[in-house]
């Protein structure tokens, strides 16, 4: 069962413009998307860039404003305001790892500061309470106690995203939101991220809403992935009737690909160029096509 539900999710940015800098017109982020989150289960959300992986990520945890829409979490619907209530512990409860770990670690701050921060804010713990917290969170991590009073630029790219990870654990959160967070390391050091990630999961039992670029990554790491374009899903699956490399292999001719596209392309978009809904193909295949085209349920 689920214990966070997305629905009909609008982010939209105003573009302003004249004499009185009115606005004029939106860019549609995000456009209508829903979502349900299980327990202990991992969700890839994937697309190009601008596509709005990023907003649904941030709109979920509170960081951007929500237009229209809804999102209920244990059955309650959530608000902006309600996001910051200590009683519900929505923020306690869902976390985020950001793709950039240098910007995302304070650099006036010691590692023992920056991890032991949410413990602060959601638990009343002692100095030493918090202090035996933190090293068991770096060593979960793969980080020894040495860390605790380095600060952010003495590590490298890995070492800084364990960190953030290790921080987002800190409160045993229900789903973390990973927002490409192994997109600028190297191959080696991704895979000991990677592998982190599933560890922590299995400890902690916890959800992942995984961005990425690398489908690769989400076959990796996710039971379920949804893709995205102009800020609407286009399809959602469970992870082994997408198979990435299945479809590198039938489809190796770009051109005939951005063909194939164009020729079908009124299969996918309305008259004002929206994303259709998503239809049906199988009970865990869903893919935007216009309902009144054959196929679609």
């Amino acid at each position: 069962m689920s214990f966070l539900e997305v629905k009909n999710l609008k982010v939209h940015y105003p573009i302003r413009g004249g004499f009185f800098n009115k606005i004029i017109d939106y860019v549609y982020a995000v456009d209508g998307v829903d979502m349900l989150i299980e327990k202990g289960k991992s969700y890839g959300l994937v697309g190009e860039s601008g596509s709005g992986k990023s907003t649904i990520g941030k709109a979920i945890i509170g960081l951007e404003k929500i237009r229209s829409g809804k999102i209920f979490y244990e059955g309650k619907e959530i608000n902006h305001k309600k996001m910051r209530d200590k009683n519900l512990n929505y923020s306690k409860d869902i976390q985020m790892i950001f793709q950039d770990s240098l910007s995302s670690l304070n650099p006036k701050k010691r590692i023992i500061e920056i991890i032991t921060e949410p413990l602060k804010n959601f638990e009343n713990l002692s100095y030493e309470e918090e202090k035996r917290r933190a090293s068991e969170l770096l060593e979960i991590v793969g980080l020894s106690d040495d860390s605790l009073y380095k600060y952010p630029h003495e590590f490298s790219g890995g070492q800084r995203q364990r960190i953030g990870i290790a921080r987002s654990v800190a409160t045993k959160p229900k789903l973390i939101i990973a927002d490409e967070p192994v997109s600028a390391l190297d191959l080696s050091v991704q895979a000991q991220v990677l592998n982190y990630m599933k560890e922590i999961q299995k400890q902690f039992g916890m959800s992942y809403l995984f961005i990425s670029h690398d489908l690769g990554v989400i076959k990796h790491m996710c039971d379920e992935i949804f893709i995205m374009y102009k800020g609407r899903f286009v399809e959602k699956a469970a992870i082994p009737e997408v198979n990435p490399r299945n479809r590198k292999e039938k489809k190796l001719n770009r051109l005939a690909i951005e063909k194939e596209y164009k020729e079908n392309e009124s299969n996918y978009y309305d008259e004002n160029g929206r994303v259709y809904d998503l239809k049906s193909l199988s009970e865990t295949h869903f893919v935007a096509l216009d309902g009144k085209k054959k196929g679609a349920k």
